[in-house]
């Protein structure tokens, strides 16, 4: 959008309240100030839903939504099956949306309907990870062909570093230090820059793999034609090697999750696994942290406080 254009929109617009509208501005809003592809592609596909909602009730202005609207749209979504995470996900963005609005436009005589509608509640579940007996059979699966190396340094190092998908997929060979298997993370959530790290498995792999790359992309990990290997790429790939492992496939958050847990397992302390995962405090940390009556057993056996004492 030229800036001419822009210019003349917000002229012409500014007191307009058609919905599509301001969602379109809300988008470029947010593009401008630089927001990872990831964060666009959430408040689009959020969005989206509520744009969908509104189609089916005949709203087409923001003048029309009140609390009650807002409510019959979170209920509309559990009909549709989403889950509570995925429910939860749409209110924050159309929150996000409204408050925008609200803020950019300055209405008068109009009150955020968003104020009065609570956030549904998520439920305190344990977020699962994938197990290493999972990520074993699909290694097992992983021959001495090009994609064979590849998918199995992709497998280890996705574990290793605990990286989401986005930031793994953005990983660059003039990010990775080949001597130390550090990887700077340039495109953190909330574009932050962090350093993640390799053990000596998942730097042999890495370096096997690199060895056989015949292509000139920039990119760390690289499809067969060269390309960057995308969010879908990747979820592909874990799909095609947990089917002929014969396992459950396992999410792409699900190997963070394990590396946060198995971090924690091998005596690793909240602070540094913290930093590791790029987490602003550590109540985000605990969701990952799902200890099982297992490992608080372990925890007890070695610490109890009267077999330490001789009691």
């Amino acid at each position: 959008m030229k800036q001419s254009t822009l210019n003349q929109w917000t002229i012409t617009e500014s007191q307009d309240t058609y919905l599509l509208t301001w969602i379109e501005a809300f988008l470029f809003d947010r593009k401008a100030q630089g927001l990872s592809k990831g964060t666009l592609y959430f408040y689009q596909k959020k969005l989206g839903k509520f744009t969908q909602f509104c189609n089916s009730q005949s709203i087409k202005h923001i003048s029309e939504l009140n609390s009650t609207t807002l409510r019959e749209y979170l209920v509309w979504l559990d009909q549709l099956g989403h889950n509570p995470g995925g429910i939860h996900a749409c209110y924050r963005a159309l929150k996000t949306f409204l408050l925008w609005w609200e803020d950019e436009v300055e209405p008068e005589a109009w009150k955020n309907p968003i104020c009065k509608v609570k956030a549904p509640r998520l439920p305190k579940e344990q977020i699962q990870p994938v197990s290493i007996e999972t990520i074993q059979s699909m290694l097992s699966t992983c021959d001495s062909t090009h994609l064979g190396k590849r998918d199995k340094a992709i497998l280890l190092c996705l574990l290793d570093t605990g990286a989401r998908a986005e930031e793994f997929c953005s990983m660059n060979l003039e990010d990775l230090d080949r001597v130390y298997g550090s990887i700077i993370i340039k495109k953190g959530k909330g574009g932050k820059v962090r350093t993640v790290f390799l053990g000596k498995s998942s730097r042999k792999a890495l370096r096997t793999y690199l060895k056989i790359r015949k292509d000139q992309s920039p990119s760390l990990w690289a499809s067969t034609s060269g390309t960057r290997i995308t969010y879908w790429g990747l979820r592909e790939i874990i799909r095609r090697r947990s089917n002929r492992a014969k396992v459950t496939k396992p999410g792409i958050h699900a190997f963070r999750r394990a590396f946060a847990l198995q971090c924690l397992r091998n005596g690793m302390d909240v602070y540094s696994l913290q930093k590791l995962m790029g987490h602003s405090d550590l109540q985000v940390l605990q969701r990952y942290l799902a200890q099982s009556t297992e490992d608080i057993r372990n925890a007890h056996r070695i610490n109890s406080p009267v077999d330490i004492s001789n009691l």
